[in-house]
């Protein structure tokens, strides 16, 4: 019977389907284990198990699994043609670069041989998934794992290994005496991709770190037979990149980012969008030094951003930007992500590339330009507007309100308050969300409960500029839903510094006020607000309407709300300077003007007690 081409034998006489991906086009290799996935720099071979030491047998399975094959290389090389680019080269390496990817090397060869001699039964079936995992097949097992000892290895498996690593160990040095560094080219390109770093293969740099590559992994090999022989050779850690090393072009964008992130406390928040920002960015073109990002980069950045589904689930959810940017040109139906979020990623990615050139990671003999200059999309206009009363009352008429039933994404009493302090102070959700047990105060002369918005760094808590920082008089109906009441009891829970809400505070990142901001757009379609121009700002534009029609001074209304007072030059808002200017009462008389004809608040029930939603829904 003819063999299938592509039907190999395994040691164990087991036949497996194998398909060698080409080296050309330059990059396919890369690209096939991008398409794959599976953490590895480049992939030579696709290799999967038939299962059957039966030839015929083999020949019938073969055929859909090198199909298979054949579609994950055709997929690459499409992806490869659609990068229009491709990711800028390094020619030159530092010795200090070299010495650590080096080591990288030893170290990472001494962990596996210690993580596979020491790992026993369950040990070697954590190795053999993940075989499955990058390789998507793994060949039968020497001896089962049942038969494994629950540590170290079968005697039968270790003289196999014994006997191929002296194999392996006389290859190389074969390799090292005739300076055939093409032995370890896999070890190189593993560093490489560890260190976030392509090398230009045919520059001096990469002869060098590849010459270190061949003489760490034959000292690693020298040392694993030494274990071999019973004696102990320490493992040493895995040398992984620095995030404050320079490059001899200067510092890359990761660099810049873990800089940028120490110089100053930042918000957890902040800084989240930031970090996927840029990982977006080296998605694309690698970890560039920013003396090296052109116009043309981040031109292309914006382009995929554009490409972009604003809808992503599952695997797509987690896929990085080159591959969620392809999804979207292959379904161009799917709506896209909109200008202000690609606005905000190309202006985080900016603000880095600003930060390094102004703090000494771009060399100073680089004529450094901004290449995100002007890159910005128009943005729709904001309809955002006030609700209406009936709005309001469908709102207040949920059981959130009269019956205290929180979902799980309303968090408790975050659910209940937060609209009810928007609705009678004009604050933004992430202004209320990080309030405090302390922001919370009586003015000693009048005996005014007020609330102060203000920045706190060391704990993340941020307005929006300066002018947002104000305090606010608590309003006559919100005291008498019991929210002093509630503020005490968090008080006395957590002390004085606890966050009133503390399952949207800001340390909660992403899983605070974003999470619940979405909860609460959701809530309001389903309490009968379909008109998408109101949003939880709609607050602020109802509460201005209000104080307009309490007659409230227009310089106290933006005081109130937060907003800079443009015809002032000789002060700026503030708590301390808004107490100075104006008073207490008088602070606390234009909040009390604001009211709601026709608005009935009569069923909503009093909460003066932290209501939380746990986990599995229940209160």
């Amino acid at each position: 019977m003819r063999v299938l081409m592509g039907v190999i034998k395994d040691r164990h006489g087991t036949y497996c389907a194998r398909k060698t991906v080409p080296q050309k086009p330059k990059g396919l290799q890369a690209a096939v284990a991008r398409e794959l996935n599976n953490g590895k720099p480049v992939q030579k071979h696709l290799k999967r198990s038939l299962g059957t030491k039966d030839l015929r047998e083999a020949n019938i399975r073969a055929k859909p699994v090198l199909a298979e094959f054949d579609r994950i290389i055709a997929k690459a090389k499409a992806r490869l043609a659609t990068t229009t680019a491709p990711r800028a080269k390094r020619t030159s390496l530092n010795d200090t670069e070299i010495k650590r990817m080096s080591e990288y090397v030893y170290a990472k060869a001494m962990a596996d041989d210690e993580r596979f001699r020491f790992g026993g039964r369950d040990g070697r079936k954590r190795i053999e998934a993940e075989i499955i995992r990058v390789e998507g097949a793994v060949e039968p097992p020497l001896i089962p794992h049942e038969e494994w000892p629950q540590y170290g290895m079968p005697r039968r498996v270790f003289e196999e290994n014994r006997g191929e690593l002296i194999d392996t160990l006389r290859e190389m040095r074969e390799a090292a005496a005739m300076g055939d560094i093409s032995a370890v080219q896999d070890h190189v390109f593993e560093a490489m991709w560890a260190f976030n770093i392509e090398l230009d293969e045919h520059s001096p740099a990469y002869i060098r770190l590849s010459t270190a590559c061949l003489h760490s992994y034959l000292r690693a090999l020298e040392d694993i037979r030494k274990r071999d022989e019973g004696i102990t050779v320490e493992t040493p850690p895995l040398a992984l990149p620095n995030a404050a090393a320079t490059t001899a072009d200067g510092g890359t964008l990761k660099n810049a980012l873990e800089g940028w992130k120490r110089h100053r406390a930042r918000p957890k928040r902040t800084v989240d969008e930031f970090s996927r920002s840029v990982d977006m960015f080296v998605q694309l073109h690698g970890n560039m030094p920013v003396a090296a990002i052109k116009k043309k980069h981040a031109l292309e950045y914006r382009k995929a951003l554009q490409d972009v589904p604003r809808l992503r689930q599952g695997d797509l959810l987690r896929a990085t930007l080159p591959a969620q940017a392809e999804w979207g040109r292959e379904h161009p139906e799917e709506p896209r992500i909109t200008a202000a979020t690609i606005n905000k990623q190309l202006g985080a990615v900016q603000s880095v590339c600003i930060w390094a050139n102004d703090n000494g990671l771009v060399p100073e003999e680089v004529q450094w330009t901004d290449p995100f200059s002007k890159l910005r999309l128009p943005e729709e206009r904001s309809e955002r507007t006030s609700f209406e009363i009936a709005e309001l009352q469908s709102l207040f008429n949920a059981a959130v309100f009269t019956e205290h039933k929180f979902a799980l994404g309303a968090h408790g009493a975050a659910g209940f308050w937060l609209p009810v302090l928007a609705l009678f102070s004009g604050a933004r959700q992430a202004e209320l969300g990080s309030l405090t047990a302390a922001n919370v105060q009586v003015d000693a002369e009048t005996r005014v409960p007020l609330l102060y918005f203000v920045t706190e760094r060391a704990r993340g808590k941020r307005v929006k500029t300066d002018a947002s920082e104000r305090v606010v008089p608590v309003h006559p109906e919100v005291i008498r839903l019991g929210f002093l009441s509630y503020v005490e009891e968090r008080r006395k829970a957590d002390g004085a510094d606890a966050w009133l809400f503390p399952s949207v505070s800001p340390d909660r990142g992403r899983a605070g006020v974003p999470a619940w901001s979405q909860w609460f757009g959701r809530y309001l379609r389903v309490a009968g607000v379909t008109d998408k121009a109101k949003v939880f700002h709609s607050f602020r534009h109802t509460v201005k309407d209000a104080l307009r029609r309490g007659r409230a001074d227009h310089e106290m209304r933006e005081a109130l709300i937060g907003h800079a007072q443009a015809s002032s030059v000789s002060w700026g808002y503030g708590a301390n300077a808004m107490l100075s200017r104006f008073g207490a009462a008088a602070l606390s008389d234009a909040v009390n003007r604001i009211s709601y004809p026709g608005l009935d608040l009569s069923r909503v029930r009093p909460l003066d007690k932290p209501t939380l939603t746990r986990a599995n829904g229940r209160k």
